[in-house]
């Protein structure tokens, strides 16, 4: 107890420190970009540092345009115990002659971006320029879900688990393991780890499926606690009464010990001490999946977004380690896969799924957007004619053939509630619709000199997250 005493003063007094040396040195900004699995958080991270690096195609960021920012430049992460964000590498793959999508993410990493920006109105011509920093930090959306789990018991997470993915066709062989399990028999060791790992292949079965709440997120992407007691457990019906060195007891033993050793660190250390968020959600990839992914990711997003702890930061709470997330951007991914006429839907869409989450930021005092984009840009747009009539269509090289290819995904509806009544309800499909989607892969394209990499409303997305801070 001590100890942990000790350690959280000793946090409180780096981030008041830091708080402090921001205020009247160089302020330092922290991006946490957040999304699940293929919402696109490594292409956005290089997108945004190859744009604010070359800003020709960013309009929007006001000191940008208005010509105030008179350098970038990346410099060593703040972290010494993180790794680099592979920027470079990631670039090189979007870019290159056989361009392609880069590898996801799967560890906690970092960069800093540097700014060295002129000051505008009434101090411009007292003080020189000065320079802001930008930390971004990127993790796998595998362990963000697990911070849902940090308000949940091993029984409350078991009997949710059981009861949601008792009809998934990618769940009947686990089910079956596990209702032939009596936890109230002694522990024995092989039948735990049997129980864990055909758990795990339940949830890399259901990820593959496309459905979202995929967690615990470590037995996805374990690392060095691959076999681990911490990684041995699944969910189970809680017996009548279970004795001390049950099956059962000892699965709540390993749960209650995955959110103290796993996930609480994590939260700790990386999550809780961002200052804005974006949250990437591919919600075009739901709708194509159907009405029960789209009720999964709403959930699933609901979920982990009471998370964020939103609210406005005052030098004040920084000092006293209360620390808020100030800004939350919602982004709707993928928007260059519909024509531009569609992307005020997708946008409404995205903002009704979230309703709930962005509501209890604006209550709390935290700043909050909605916009639907492409981090790097892999379509153009064109018109086809199907039956003599003129259908809003994309083009793009697909990712299985490189070859060229058309797609019209069918007609968002204006009305969200067309999507999320029948999703709520548990619909098996869309009853007087049909969306469809293709995958692309990145476009060969020739960047000019002083340009990023080609975008849909990128620049929206900086200003939001860092355009007041320089």
């Amino acid at each position: 107890m001590f100890s942990s005493i000790s350690d959280e003063i000793s946090r409180q007094i780096d981030g008041a420190v830091a708080q402090v040396s921001g205020l009247f040195f160089e302020p330092v900004l922290r991006i946490g970009v957040t999304g699940l699995s293929r919402a696109g958080k490594t292409v956005f991270i290089t997108g945004l540092v190859a744009n604010l690096l070359d800003r020709g195609r960013m309009p929007q960021l006001r000191a940008a345009s208005a010509g105030r920012i008179e350098a970038v430049y990346l410099q060593p992460q703040p972290d010494d115990t993180l790794p680099r964000f592979a920027y470079e590498d990631h670039l090189a793959a979007l870019t290159g002659d056989d361009p392609r999508w880069p590898q996801s993410t799967r560890a906690v990493s970092e960069l800093r971006l540097s700014f060295r920006v002129r000051p505008n109105g009434f101090l411009a011509g007292l003080s020189g320029p000065r320079v802001v920093h930008v930390d971004i930090v990127d993790y796998p959306g595998e362990w963000l879900l697990d911070l849902a789990l940090l308000d949940k018991s091993y029984t409350e997470w078991s009997d949710a688990t059981l009861d949601r993915i008792a009809k998934r066709p990618e769940a009947s062989a686990f089910m079956a393991t596990t209702r032939a399990e009596d936890g109230a028999l002694p522990l024995d060791e092989p039948r735990a780890q049997g129980l864990a790992a055909s758990f795990t292949d339940y949830l890399h079965a259901a990820r593959a499926a496309g459905w979202s709440d995929c967690t615990p997120g470590r037995f996805l992407l374990p690392g060095d606690l691959a076999g681990s007691p911490v990684l041995t457990f699944a969910p189970l019906p809680k017996p009548a009464d279970p004795a001390r060195k049950s099956l059962w007891r000892e699965m709540e033993r390993r749960f209650d010990a995955y959110k103290s050793r796993v996930v609480q660190p994590f939260f700790r250390d990386h999550f809780a001490k961002i200052d804005r968020q974006i949250v990437l959600v591919d919600v075009l990839g739901a709708i194509h999946q159907g009405p029960r992914a789209v009720e999964d990711l709403r959930r699933t997003m609901a979920e982990v977004l009471a998370a964020f702890r939103p609210g406005r930061n005052g030098w004040l709470s920084g000092l006293l380690g209360g620390k808020r997330v100030e800004k939350i951007l919602f982004a709707a991914t993928k928007a260059d896969h519909l024509h531009h006429r569609q992307h005020p839907a997708l946008t409404a869409i995205m903002q009704a799924m979230l309703r709930e989450a962005q509501s209890r930021a604006d209550f709390a005092g935290a700043e909050t957007m909605a916009i639907s984009m492409a981090s790097l840009r892999c379509t153009v747009e064109e018109t086809l004619n199907r039956d003599g009539i003129s259908l809003d269509a994309v083009r793009g090289r697909l990712l299985e053939t490189g070859k060229q290819a058309a797609m019209y995904p069918g007609q968002l509806p204006a009305d969200p509630a067309r999507l999320l009544s029948p999703a709520r309800e548990g619909a098996e499909k869309w009853l007087d619709a049909d969306y469809g989607l293709m995958g692309f892969a990145p476009a060969r394209v020739a960047l000019k000199p002083g340009e990023g990499p080609p975008h849909i409303r990128l620049d929206r997305a900086a200003e939001f997250l860092i355009g007041d801070r320089l």
